[in-house]
């Protein structure tokens, strides 16, 4: 499960990465979000307002359900009644800017880092949700069945990556569509560190 990612661009550079008018970028928020994400940290976000997209900040990890201690990070079945209502709902959707996401092998004690990215694009994106909370805005993203290169380091799962041109597929589209995405990106495409 991903509980650690980066994101080392900044917002300017998100902006235009991501097709979002200049005059729409609000100041830069206290606190900036952090190079490297953690569970219960903020990020930044895209999705959709008004028919345009814009560029936000949000808690990572959706408050948990009461059976649960820690926030729920990763969206892993789709059909829970859990995420169904985000899920459902374009305007729940959003875009989570990603320069690299990290999962861990070897045991307890030993474990080693694995730092994982896509070769044509130094800033790609997870497929998310959102939700407002009584403290702010939080955020997850989806997981899928892992490709060829994450299986050996991560067995259960991967992220979500979408293809650019799904970007906005991900974030209008009827429920079925946009859940049809959630599948592993391509290895060919993916580079390990």
């Amino acid at each position: 499960m991903c509980n650690r990612y980066r994101m080392t661009a900044k917002q300017q550079e998100l902006a235009l990465r991501f097709g979002i008018d200049p005059a729409l970028i609000m100041p830069e928020p206290e606190p900036l979000p952090p190079p490297e994400l953690f569970p219960k940290r903020i990020g930044w976000v895209v999705r959709k307002e008004e028919g345009r997209r814009v560029l936000d900040t949000m808690t990572w990890g959706f408050p948990p359900p009461a059976a649960a201690r820690a926030p729920v990070t990763n969206v892993r079945n789709l059909a829970s009644p859990f995420w169904r209502s985000a899920l459902s709902r374009p305007d729940r959707r959003c875009l989570v800017p990603v320069t690299d996401f990290c999962e861990w092998s070897g045991e307890k004690g030993a474990k080693k880092e694995h730092w994982f990215g896509t070769i044509d694009r130094a800033i790609f994106a997870f497929a998310g949700v959102w939700r407002p909370t009584e403290t702010g805005k939080a955020f997850a993203f989806l997981t899928c069945e892992p490709n060829p290169l994450v299986a050996p380091i991560h067995p259960k799962a991967m992220p979500v990556i979408l293809h650019e041109e799904d970007h906005d597929k991900w974030l209008e589209a009827e429920t079925a569509d946009a859940c049809a995405l959630a599948a592993p990106f391509p290895s060919q495409m993916m580079r390990m560190s």
